[in-house]
Order: C-alpha cells, then structure tokens, then sequence
C-alpha cells in the first residue's frame, strides 16, 4: 500500500494491518456496479472460500488435526454483461436456498429469469422467486427422483413442466430448451474470483470476511467496467477470419 501511495504522489499515511482489520468490520456496504436497466437474467450459483490459517499445513507439519473452517460465497451474476449484481458470504452450513431470497433483495430493478443448479430445487426457491415477480422465469434441473405436484393436471406449476420436459426429451434437450448452458458463466465468475482475489479469506472474524468478500466482488466489476477480452474468429491458420 505504502508503494501504491508513493507511485500517485498522494500526502497520505497508510494504516497498519490492525488498522485495517478493525475497520473492516465497520465499512459501509460496497457497492457491486452497475447493472443494466431491462430486467435481468440472473444467474446464481456459491463456492467455498477457505478460512485464514494453519490448514494443512499444521497438520501435516505437526500430525495435529486442525479444525476445517470454510465460508460460502453466494453470487448473483447477471448472464448478458458477467457483472456480479448481489452477492453474500455465510458460514458453511448454510443451505444455498436460504441465500436466494437476500440476493435477489440486492437487485433494484425488473428481473426476468432466475437460473441456478440442482442445488436449490425446492419449492421454497420458487415460492421466494414468485414474491419478488411472478411472471419471474425460473430454471432449475429437478432431480431424476423428482414427482409431479398434486396440482399438476389442472395448474402445473414450472417445476411440473420441467419435470413432464425431463422425461419427453432427456437432461440435454431440457436445457437446450431452457437455456440452461448459460449457468456456466455463474461458474466462470466464481473461478475469476478464486483466480484473482484468492481462494481463501484473509480476515479473522465473519464480519470483516463479508467486507472482504464485497471488496472483492466490487474489484471484479470494476475491471468487467474497464475493458473485457474482445473475441474475433479466427482461421485454422491463427489469421482473422471473414465475417
């Protein structure tokens, strides 16, 4: 930080780490970026994010059993622009669903569509979709065990159709269908997020973990905002091809 400051020339002092924990705790909610104006296809997915410590390391170093401690990352990214427009950080035993509800809750304007894994099938995903929209598409495989509700002859429900989808023209068609392959790019923001920011936090208590997390969050935008990678055809001779 102190290299970062000389280089713009700024009459500042930096705080020490102690410094910087303590207020972590404290900040103010960061703001993710920007998002577009016409409703939005979100698309949710989480990972673990290893705690700060010993690990491994202690383990292997001093046959010590060290206690294994992750925290869960939910992400809300929004499928057109890859821009992350919700996120939030729990302790490991929280189920995915209960973070759809506070992720969607971060998305100020109209939403279109919600797609995520098997991981959030239930009806309380749709139930908590349907008070924020419904005419709100949602998109998620049910899994193979998966029975039609007791309402499906007369009012089928987006889960029966999935379900009636599944069995006619199998897991492939069903996300042609729905659009489903479009889930990846959650995964690809997860992986830029391991990849640049890190794959384990750095503070010690779960509040500063959250201020962590959104710092990181707000970082990934601002680089989506600065420029992204242009992508041209090319030719099996590396040249650029004909459109």
């Amino acid at each position: 930080m102190n290299s970062i400051v000389e280089l713009l020339d700024l009459a500042i002092e930096v705080p020490d780490h102690t410094t910087f924990s303590r207020r972590a705790t404290t900040l103010p909610s960061v703001s993710p970026g920007r998002l577009p104006e016409s409703p939005i296809h979100q698309l949710i997915d989480s990972t673990d994010l290893k705690v700060y410590g010993a690990g491994e390391w202690l383990q292997e170093k001093h046959s010590v059993r060290a206690r294994r401690t992750w925290r869960k990352l939910h992400l809300g990214v929004d499928a057109n622009t890859g821009m992350i427009g919700a996120s939030t950080l729990t302790e490991q035993d929280k189920g995915d669903p209960s973070q759809v509800g506070p992720l969607l809750d971060q998305i100020p304007g109209a939403i279109e569509k919600v797609t995520a894994d098997g991981a959030y099938d239930g009806a309380a995903t749709y139930q908590i979709v349907e008070k924020r929209g419904k005419d709100i598409t949602v998109v998620i495989p049910p899994p193979v065990t998966a029975v039609l509700s007791d309402a499906s002859e007369l009012a089928p429900s987006q889960r029966d159709g999935y379900i009636t989808s599944l069995a006619a023209n199998g897991r492939l068609g069903w996300q042609k269908e729905t659009g489903y392959g479009q889930r990846s790019l959650a995964e690809t923001a997860m992986g830029r997020y391991k990849a640049i920011i890190g794959p384990r936090m750095r503070a010690r208590c779960l509040d500063g973990q959250c201020t962590e997390a959104a710092i990181g969050v707000a970082v990934l935008n601002r680089m989506l905002e600065a420029e992204r990678p242009k992508s041209v055809p090319v030719c099996k001779k590396g040249h650029r091809a004909c459109i």
